[in-house]
Order: C-alpha cells, then sequence, then structure tokens
C-alpha cells in the first residue's frame, strides 16, 4: 500500500494514549482502528504470548511467518505444535524467492558467514516487504529492552519502511513478564529457550548466550549486526 490507512497524527495520539495500556488493549485499539491487520509470528516467547492472546480474542487477524529454510528443527517442531494448540492450519508461510541452493549459485556458498546483511535482505526483507503490501498494519512482538535499537519503540508506530501501522503491544514488558504469561497461560515454546537461546533465527546465525548476556548477543556473532532489518 502506498499510504498509511491512518494518518501520522493519529498515529502519535495513539501511542501517548496508550503508552502504558496493556497488551490486550493495545491489540483491541489496534484491531479496531486499523482493517486489516496480519501478525508477524517468529515463534520466539513474545510472539508465542501475543498469538495466545489473539487466538483467546478470536482475533479476525492473519497470522504469518517468515520460513528461511534454514529454521531450527526446534522451531519447525514448534509450529506444528502451535497448530495443535491452536487449530490454526492456515497462517502463512512466507518464504524468500531463492531457495538455499539457489541463493548459493547467485551469490556464493554460505552467504550468511560473508555477508548476512545480504542474506537477511534476502530470506527475510525481500519476503516481508512482499507480504506486508496486502495489509494495513502489522502486529510485532519486539520489546524496548531487548535492545537499544528497540529502546524508543511506540505501541503504535508510523511504519515509513513497509508505509503501515506497526503495532508493538509488548514494549513495557519485561522478559520476566512474558515468561510469567506463558507458564500462567501453558503457553508452547521454543525448547531452546531452555538452552540458553533468548532470541532465535536461522541455525547458522544464532547462538546461546551466557547468563546475564545482552539478549539478542547470540545473533550474527562475530559482525556488528543485531536486526535483521525489520525493524528500524
Amino acid at each position: 500500500m502506498s499510504s498509511l490507512v491512518l494518518d501520522e497524527q493519529t498515529i502519535q495520539i495513539l501511542a501517548k494514549k496508550h503508552e502504558t495500556s496493556t497488551p490486550g488493549d493495545i491489540l483491541k485499539a489496534a484491531l479496531s482502528r486499523v482493517p486489516d491487520m496480519t501478525f508477524a509470528c517468529s515463534f520466539g516467547a513474545e510472539d508465542m504470548v501475543i498469538l495466545d492472546m489473539l487466538m483467546s480474542m478470536n482475533a479476525q487477524v492473519n497470522v504469518f511467518y517468515l520460513d528461511t529454510h534454514v529454521l531450527f528443527k526446534e522451531t519447525y517442531e514448534l509450529i506444528e505444535a502451535v497448530k495443535q494448540r491452536y487449530h490454526l492450519f492456515h497462517f502463512t508461510q512466507v518464504e524468500p524467492a531463492l531457495t538455499i541452493a539457489e541463493q548459493a549459485r547467485k551469490y556464493g556458498e554460505e552467504l550468511w558467514r560473508r555477508d548476512p546483511n545480504r542474506c537477511c535482505h534476502l530470506r527475510k526483507v525481500e519476503p516481508l516487504t512482499k507480504h506486508l503490501q496486502q495489509y494495513d498494519g502489522w502486529i510485532t512482538g519486539i520489546r524496548r529492552d531487548q535492545a537499544p535499537t528497540r529502546a524508543k519503540a511506540q505501541a503504535f508506530e508510523a511504519d515509513r519502511k513497509f508505509h503501515l501501522v506497526k503495532v508493538n503491544p509488548l514494549i513495557l514488558w519485561t522478559e520476566e513478564d512474558v515468561w510469567h504469561y506463558i507458564h500462567r497461560h501453558d503457553v508452547p515454546y521454543n525448547s531452546l529457550h531452555n538452552q540458553g537461546y533468548p532470541s532465535i533465527g536461522c541455525f547458522h546465525c544464532t547462538r546461546p548466550v551466557a547468563p546475564g548476556g545482552d539478549l539478542r548477543s547470540g545473533r550474527w556473532t562475530g559482525f556488528a549486526k543485531t536486526e535483521c532489518g525489520l525493524h528500524r
């Protein structure tokens, strides 16, 4: 879509109004104000919380995930568990244009080791951009305390990169809040979280983090990179 469904002043007003709102209230406001929403589910702990909230609300929202073809086997196992738990058989699998073999032929073997930014662009940003063109807004699980790059996230934002309204219902939550919800509501989660992986992406570019370490430090180890390019 070429323009935002809500003008930027309205988005700023919503952000201010919902600065201290609960995630549930933020989601309800988003679903009532933004006509056609999609939820980007990475199957990380935060996204499992949001998915559970949306399912409990019987929300009419598209749920999609980016399948880079190099996710951990534990992530694929969780996807199947999610289908069973929530009877969610129609969520959208968004894939890159190139297979891993095709990418290797065009850009060389193991692109993620040499140029992770290009690899993320090909396998995440490009397919995400194409998917989001169909919607007025998208929901993400980012939290302010996850990384310095996310410290200024708002409940409602004008996403100029993808030209739609971006909704972040968990901005004020801590990691403790997330896990309290998961255990209280018996929400399924990726077993890698029990093995020192606070943030889980593709298996080539994700490592466990030592206790007390930065939550994003296990991503793209050895590179000055903590984001894949989906979030500004």
